[in-house]
């Protein structure tokens, strides 16, 4: 029997309506590789994404076919219910077979039962579930399966569920599906991984406040998780809810103290919130916990530097330079020792920022200004000259007119 197109299914894979054209499948295919592409997945159900993502693409690569050969490249509502009439007769000349065959084999397990009891030890059970929620979107919440479907033939039949949630009817891989028993509560950390997934979801689609009230019921669920807290600060401060992140990573302080990561997040959080001191306070317990992160000693030196406390400035520096120096720490420091008054040690920090990173325009411009402060008036010139060469610079150019002012004239030899 030639197969035929059942419309119907397509449409409801797409989530589309008729009348529409190819425009309208184009689009529809395209919103729904965005909910159901394999690479946001959750866990374990990349397979079952990949399946559902390849029969919308196949539904809608019919669906256009369709629309191409329409006259005006619209399908009609009409259309589409004489298509669906006749895969409805398809489908039921398909089940009458399958009910013949059902008898033929209930025909045969009687005899089998009558003549070999013992055939088979195992019995069938048959369980209804109603209510289910989708593992891959668990913001849908809990739905009502109104039915099931399946397609495909042979070793490649697929399950679907149509579930009315109450963000409207989805169409789903019946794989992605856990069916709710009332009777008992849901386990914590159950509630914890379904939160989490649409917390990821929320956070992939640019929506943080969204992602850190789902990461909110997962604290709940579990207060002492730390990896729901870690997310939870994180989505409030990328959110710009800093106080709410200011109390959530002092909750992940509490769970993991012992380890410097909660501390630097709390350093950044509290120097965005323009709590200085409270920020110094968290980058020394970070130091105190990893004491071999250079990044950490350098944001450090710069809190201790706009607390103007220097001499802990310029250890903190220090120590950030005798790990991994950097550009950055090297001119910090730089500034360190201008500020108490050690111009030597300043042009040593502003000729080693120059000489691990020769493209650096703003480390040549420290290095002429810390020049510029010495009677090394030919060397100033040079490193001027040499940063305007990189990048253009006012300060630069003036210093250096400065400079060749200065510069003492000598006759020339007769």
């Amino acid at each position: 029997m030639p197969g035929v197109l059942d419309i119907e299914q397509s449409l409801l894979l797409l989530e589309l309506q008729p009348p529409f054209d190819k425009r309208d499948v184009q689009l529809a295919r395209r919103r729904q590789a965005k909910v159901w592409h394999p690479d946001i997945a959750p866990p374990g159900k990349q397979f079952e994404h990949e399946r559902h993502l390849k029969a919308i693409n196949e539904a809608a690569d019919q669906l256009e076919r369709l629309a191409e050969g329409s006259r005006g490249g619209k399908v009609s509502r009409n259309a589409v219910k004489v298509s669906a009439a006749a895969a409805r007769t398809a489908r039921a000349e398909e089940g009458r077979r399958n009910y013949e065959a059902q008898q033929r084999a209930r025909a045969h397990d009687e005899d089998r039962a009558a003549n070999d009891p013992f055939g088979s030890q195992v019995p069938d059970h048959s369980v209804v579930h109603r209510y289910a929620r989708c593992v891959a979107y668990p913001e849908w919440g809990v739905g009502s399966v109104t039915g099931i479907y399946f397609t495909g033939g042979g070793d490649d039949i697929q399950q679907w569920a149509r579930v009315r949630f109450h963000v409207g009817v989805r169409t789903v891989p019946a794989g992605t599906l856990q069916f709710v028993d009332f009777s008992k509560p849901d386990a914590g950390a159950d509630r914890v991984e379904r939160f989490m997934t649409a917390a990821q979801h929320a956070t992939l689609e640019g929506n943080h406040a969204l992602a850190a009230q789902r990461l909110i019921y997962a604290r709940d669920a579990e207060p002492d998780n730390v990896t729901v807290l870690r997310l939870l600060t994180l989505a409030f401060w990328q959110a710009g809810n800093l106080n709410a992140a200011g109390r959530a990573v002092r909750d992940w302080a509490r769970a993991e103290g012992d380890r410097p990561a909660p501390h630097r997040f709390a350093a950044r959080i509290y120097e965005d919130m323009g709590a200085i001191d409270l920020a110094a306070e968290a980058a020394q317990r970070a130091v105190e916990r990893g004491t071999g992160d250079a990044d950490a000693w350098e944001r450090l030196g710069r809190l201790r530097l706009r607390l103007m406390d220097r001499e802990a400035a310029i250890f903190a520096l220090e120590r950030a330079r005798s790990i991994v120096p950097s550009v950055e720490g090297l001119l910090d420091l730089a500034l360190a020792y201008h500020l108490a008054g050690d111009l030597g040690a300043e042009v040593t920090a502003c000729e080693q920022a120059t000489l691990l990173d020769g493209e650096s325009s703003a480390a040549w411009a420290r290095y002429a200004h810390a020049l510029a402060r010495t009677d090394r008036v030919s060397d100033a010139i040079e490193a001027c000259d040499f940063a305007l060469r990189l990048a253009e610079n006012d300060e630069v150019a003036e210093l250096l007119a400065r400079l060749r002012d200065e510069l003492p004239r000598v006759l020339p030899a007769a």
